[in-house]
């Protein structure tokens, strides 16, 4: 089964391209350019150097989210645009879940910490463990502040050290070292999420319909929370008078 998958979720975009689980290349790029013009190019050059069209996919994966609001609605809707085109199905995994076999080559008994800065002094998070070459989750995806997190950690026994990756990687670092709490930070070709990390993550996961498939913001955007916490303030105005 052929496989392509994208990831525009944060700063950095990719594309994969894998048979039956084995990679057959991946293009990620780095440079902050906007993924609404990159990620299709991408993928389009990686099928044609590969000596494939989009018609030989058989199924289309994206990471949903967390991440970037505009990024990840842009790799959910150019998957779903390209699913819808070609009647093939699509599988949207946890952006975090794609980041966490980027701690497959952490050291035996690491605790995978999988980090993407979120501002305000928050992280998206989830925490996984390496089990038989898979990465195993050991809690769901979740909006956190750096310090509850360093607490969670410091109440599992069950680790060597943190292995911490992902965009959030060097917040979460500085803070488990303040903390006294072991931990390795990735290496920088490791640390961010990639569309080979979708291709792995979605191995065994039941395909979806391309309507089915909806990005996962953890959330609300920074415009929404304006908007509301405006609403608020008119309503209590309007009960005041």
């Amino acid at each position: 089964m052929l496989m392509l998958a994208l990831d525009a979720s944060a700063k950095a975009a990719s594309a994969a391209l894998a048979r039956d689980g084995v990679l057959l290349g991946q293009y990620f790029q780095n440079c902050g350019l906007t993924h609404s013009a990159t990620l299709l190019p991408m993928a389009e050059a990686l099928l044609k150097n590969c000596g494939l069209s989009v018609s030989d996919v058989d199924i289309f994966a994206v990471t949903k989210g967390p991440g970037s609001f505009t990024g990840v609605r842009i790799g959910v809707a150019t998957v779903k645009g390209l699913a819808w085109a070609q009647d093939k199905p699509c599988i949207g995994v946890s952006t975090l879940e794609a980041m966490a076999w980027n701690g497959l080559c952490a050291p035996e008994g690491s605790l995978i910490c999988c980090a993407m800065d979120a501002r305000r002094n928050q992280v998206y998070n989830a925490l996984f463990c390496a089990e038989n070459g898979q990465a195993q989750r050991l809690c769901p995806d979740r909006a956190i502040s750096l310090a509850e997190l360093v607490a969670d950690i410091r109440a599992r026994e069950d680790f060597s050290a943190v292995f911490v990756t992902g965009d959030g990687a060097s917040l979460t670092f500085a803070a488990l070292q303040e903390a006294g709490i072991p931990a390795i930070l990735a290496p920088e070709v490791v640390r961010h999420q990639c569309a080979w990390g979708a291709c792995l993550a979605a191995q065994g996961k039941t395909p979806e319909s391309v309507h089915d498939l909806l990005p996962s913001y953890l959330r609300l955007s920074q415009a929404e929370r304006e908007r509301q916490a405006r609403l608020a303030r008119e309503e209590n105005k309007e009960s005041q008078i």
